[in-house]
């Protein structure tokens, strides 16, 4: 792979890989008859992640202004950035050992969009970790609320263009497919 497809780097899949997306657009996904169950939930969950990403911004914005006690910044950030390492760690475990494997074998043809998504979840991995000592260092007083800030900014940077192209890869698969074997 090139590395104009890294995490880092890309501005979206190559059209090559959206090849379903024609046919399943965004904006239909929700009408589709095989939206409900898996793909909604599925959805849900990346909402979270981009729900908690924003409450973490937020809150170091708040905090840097002045408008949000660093107490209680910590106590959210303790609760919210630890709920968003633990959810996004468990997700792309089953993703990588149970999901991308049954969806590769249903649209050969996005092997090289499945080999990018595993490739994210590595660079996530370090991003997470990353995130996880910026943290840290906020809740152990070694850390500003604004280096935070920077922290989340980046990091949500990229966990929403890794979400967005996961979403456009896997999501017409489903809809096209169904979500029996993913269960």
């Amino acid at each position: 792979m090139t590395d104009d497809l890294d995490l880092l780097s890309r501005e979206g899949l190559p059209e090559a890989l959206r090849i379903l997306l024609a046919d399943y657009p965004r904006t239909g996904w929700q009408a589709h008859p095989n939206f409900a169950g898996l793909v909604e939930f599925w959805l849900d969950r990346h909402m979270m992640f981009r729900r908690l990403c924003d409450a973490l911004r937020s809150d170091a914005e708040q905090a840097v202004d002045g408008r949000l006690d660093p107490q209680a910044m910590q106590g959210r950030l303790s609760r919210y950035g630890g709920m968003l390492v633990q959810q996004l760690h468990g997700h792309h475990q089953i993703e990588d050992m149970h999901y991308f494997p049954v969806l590769v074998k249903r649209e050969a043809r996005l092997e090289r969009g499945f080999e990018i998504l595993d490739r994210d979840h590595h660079a996530l991995d370090g991003l997470l970790e990353r995130f996880t000592r910026s943290a840290n260092g906020v809740l152990q007083g070694r850390t500003e609320a604004g280096a935070f800030q920077e922290e989340v900014v980046s990091f949500e940077r990229f966990l929403n263009r890794h979400l967005e192209d996961e979403e456009e890869l896997i999501v017409p698969v489903i809809l096209r497919d169904g979500a029996e074997g993913l269960h």
